[in-house]
């Protein structure tokens, strides 16, 4: 793991002033990776932006962490609709 690719998570949630049991809730349910070294949580910079969205969701849209779940799964599915699409668009 390189240092410069991973922000630590507390201090990830310091600066966007989020809890850090939310960022580790994502991580159990699968909606965020996170790394585990030296007893400490990291974050890396390709998973901010997930993140950034996931907050967005859940603060400022009030939708709880079962919701969100839903919403992944569905946009998983709608991408994978759309990849289908253009393959067969292709053919």
């Amino acid at each position: 793991m390189s240092d410069t690719n991973y922000i630590l998570v507390e201090d990830c949630c310091r600066y966007y002033s989020i809890e850090t049991s939310f960022v580790r809730t994502l991580n159990e349910q699968g909606l965020l990776e996170l790394e585990y070294t030296n007893e400490s949580y990291f974050i890396s910079h390709d998973q901010l932006s997930v993140l950034e969205k996931y907050m967005h969701l859940y603060y400022d849209l009030d939708i709880n962490v079962e919701g969100l779940e839903a919403i992944s799964h569905l946009l998983r599915k709608v991408e994978s609709l759309q990849d289908e699409l253009k393959r067969l668009k292709n053919q």
